[in-house]
């Protein structure tokens, strides 16, 4: 974590103004708009360099008129004219704050939005490189800070150069003399704001970074109470945080220490050079070289000069902050999933029409030996018959996870499965099972060989045809935080709410649910904290159910179920299987043993496959599984018993 912040504190202070080109594509579509952003801030710009010269007139020819009725008359006039300026003024600021503001909001949407977009399209290949807290301060923090510029930054960095260059043009033509003076002590005064300017931006970035360290462990802490109240490890993990925080602190602490030694030195410069150039007004004045009028006209000219410096030298900083994190948002937003959408995708047919190839009976004497003489995953074993669901076919797989390109998950893979078949994946625990459902539903693609669904290459099929083809029920259920029917209805989001009742009936769910507060529209909390683990693989088996998809993966879908419960569901999912096919990993061995075929997984191999019956005769790796749990849970029945 420390790594990457300090990685990131380096792009911030090394990035340059020209990183904001980044953000064009995103202002192109609201062109009118910036244009009448520009118009009134031209325009309120202007105002404020007219009121000097109001002032001028208000002084040389309202107060030093001779006759005093000409005096009253023309103060009138004047005063008039001033409120005419600031009128205009305070119209066209109000203006220009809308539309800019407007556009800062509008844009940050935008990017936000497709930022997000772009990230729940990465297949989770990405997430093992890049931290979720990483991409959430990218869609939070630094799009603020991009908010901030365009809508606010930005504008006034433009107002002060169109007013700081009005009033230089004004001061050259006006009074070149005094002009001279005052541009040696700007120098004097930006030179020192520069170097001061990039010490606090380094400073702000760190002590962003800091104040993230903080909310990551917060965030860690706060999803493991349960964990941390159970080690009674809570005095510990407040003092990780306050710790943290205290470092945040610090760094905070030196960055307005410095940002105060800024501000000091602008003021008491900018103070100097008024007083510099009043000074040398007034001796004007005496000496009869100028009118009075032309003194006031000449101080405000400078005070708008100097103070557009000053805002110039702060807006600066923050462009260099927004172009970090532009280019952090662009960074994002050119990453490219290495699973990509197949330039001419293949139509998926009708499930059913294509069948797998071979699939054969296992002949009689067939051992362990036979199947893995066919490269360890041989079509050898009992084939249900085919129905309606889709065919699937795994050819000489070989996959590496990008985080372990040094083992692989799976070797040589082989395996036909028929529409309508009920296959069951076993074995100990790194075998890979799941890795063959990842590879399936194409989070990742397939180091070598080839993948098909319906006898089309996955490669070759939309990523959406494919995944709506497929109805996943994973070991961790997935509740997101809003109401049971919402739940659901996520696995078809047109279904009414009939429909959704009825798959949650079939999943044994209604019950529960219809007993909720609110039924069906209580909202379940974050992660679905307000049920229990049986409670929330229910809701998930329910939602796949709902899909109805013709091919149906089980990933421990009963493993927080009770014995009751999981008798009930076992029920349901055994009706919801005869219309399709089924790929099951079970460590619970006594839920697969109806099966049409068990395949027996070791080390990322196929190490037999047969029924269960079968599967205990031969002895070998099942037999050995099935003996150590069937065990262990007749003793434990024997203990209970007694």
């Amino acid at each position: 974590m420390a790594s990457d912040s300090s990685e990131s504190t380096q792009r911030a202070a090394a990035a340059s103004p020209r990183s904001l080109s980044g953000l064009v594509p995103y202002l192109r579509p609201y062109r009118g708009r910036i244009a009448l952003a520009l118009m009134f801030l031209v325009l309120a710009a202007v105002s404020t360099l007219l009121f000097p010269v109001a002032l001028k007139l208000l002084i040389d020819n309202g107060l030093v008129a001779a006759d005093p009725g000409e005096r009253v008359l023309a103060l009138r006039e004047h005063f008039l004219a001033l409120f005419g300026v600031g009128a205009a003024l305070g119209v066209f600021s109000a203006a220009r704050f809308y539309m800019v503001t407007w556009l800062g909001e509008r844009i940050t949407a935008d990017l936000r939005n497709a930022v997000y977009a772009h990230v729940v399209q990465q297949s989770p290949e990405f997430f093992e490189s890049t931290q979720t807290g990483e991409v959430l301060s990218r869609l939070t923090t630094d799009t603020t800070v991009v908010q901030t510029v365009v809508g606010s930054s930005l504008s006034m960095g433009l107002r002060n150069t169109v007013m700081g260059l009005g009033a230089l043009i004004a001061l050259v033509v006006t009074n070149p003399y005094v002009m001279a003076q005052v541009l040696a002590i700007l120098v004097l005064v930006v030179l020192p704001s520069l170097v001061f300017g990039r010490r606090v931006r380094k400073l702000s970035r760190a002590s962003q970074d800091r104040v993230a360290d903080s909310s990551a462990i917060a965030a860690e802490v706060l999803n493991a109470i349960p964990v941390v109240q159970g080690f009674v490890q809570e005095r510990r993990e407040a003092a990780r945080f306050t710790e943290s925080t205290e470092r945040a602190f610090d760094t905070a602490r030196k960055r307005t220490r410095v940002r105060s030694l800024l501000v000091a030195f602008i003021i008491t410069a900018t103070f100097g050079a008024l007083l510099w150039g009043l000074y040398q007004g007034t001796q004007a004045v005496l000496a009869g070289q100028i009118t009075a009028g032309h003194l006031g006209q000449t101080v405000v000219f400078v005070i708008i000069l100097v103070s557009s410096v000053a805002v110039l030298a702060e807006v600066y900083g923050d462009l260099l902050r927004a172009a970090g994190a532009t280019e952090r948002l662009m960074e994002l937003l050119a990453t490219r999933s290495p699973v990509a959408e197949p330039a001419a995708p293949q139509a998926l047919p009708a499930p059913g029409a294509a069948l797998a190839t071979g699939g054969g009976p296992v002949p009689n004497g067939a051992g362990p030996a036979t199947a893995h003489a066919a490269g360890g995953a041989g079509l050898l074993g009992h084939v249900g018959q085919a129905g309606s669901g889709s065919s699937v076919s795994f050819e000489q797989v070989t996959f590496h996870y990008p985080s372990r390109p040094r083992q692989a998950a799976l070797a040589g893979f082989t395996l036909h499965v028929r529409p309508g078949e009920t296959v069951a994946l076993v074995g100990p625990s790194g075998a890979g099972k799941s890795t063959v459902f990842q590879l399936l539903m194409r989070f990742y693609d397939a180091t070598q060989g080839r993948i098909a669904i319906d006898g089309v290459p996955v490669r070759e099929a939309s990523l959406a045809a494919l995944r709506g083809r497929i109805g996943l029920v994973p070991q961790d259920s997935t509740v997101f935080s809003t109401s049971a029917l919402e739940n659901i209805r996520y696995g078809r989001p047109e279904a009414s709410d009939a429909e959704v009742q009825a798959a949650a009936r079939g999943a044994f769910a209604h019950d529960f649910i219809a007993a909720l507060p609110e039924g069906y529209a209580t909202y379940l909390g974050e992660r679905g904290v307000r049920l229990s683990g049986g409670q929330r693989q229910r809701i998930a088996i329910a939602r796949a159910m709902l899909k109805n998809p013709p091919l149906l993966l089980l990933d421990e879908a009963t493993s927080a179920l009770d014995a009751e419960s999981e008798r009930m569901v076992q029920a349901a999912l055994e009706a919801a299987m005869r219309n399709r096919t089924t790929l099951v990993i079970a460590h619970r061995l006594a839920t697969v043993q109806r099966a049409d075929r068990i395949v027996v997984m070791d080390q990322g191999r196929i190490v037999d496959i047969g029924r269960h019956d079968e599967l205990v005769a031969r002895g070998g790796l099942y037999a050995r599984l099935a003996a150590m749990q069937f065990g262990m849970e007749a003793a434990a029945a024997q203990a209970s018993g007694a």
